[in-house]
């Protein structure tokens, strides 16, 4: 049997390539998509961020939470 290895195409941060995109805990949308369904911080190794900014992203995520933007948990269903 022979054993493939895969190729991993390196992930590039998206906040170092678009200079205009900013991380503020003001801007919800951006938020989301940086927040799993279950309402956990996406890891760098998935989203693909670098250390300066996934600091930023944890802290900007925590912020809005406690001024209550987003949810701690995920979705709730009634």
């Amino acid at each position: 049997m022979a054993i493939r290895k895969r190729i991993f195409r390196p992930r590039v941060c998206r906040f170092c390539t678009e200079k205009d995109l900013t991380i503020n805990y003001k801007d919800v949308r951006t938020l989301r998509n940086l927040v799993s369904e279950r309402g956990k911080i996406i890891p760098r190794r998935i989203y693909g961020t670098c250390a300066k900014h996934q600091r930023q992203i944890t802290e900007a995520v925590k912020r809005a939470r406690h001024l209550a933007l987003i949810p701690y948990s995920g979705q709730t269903q009634y």
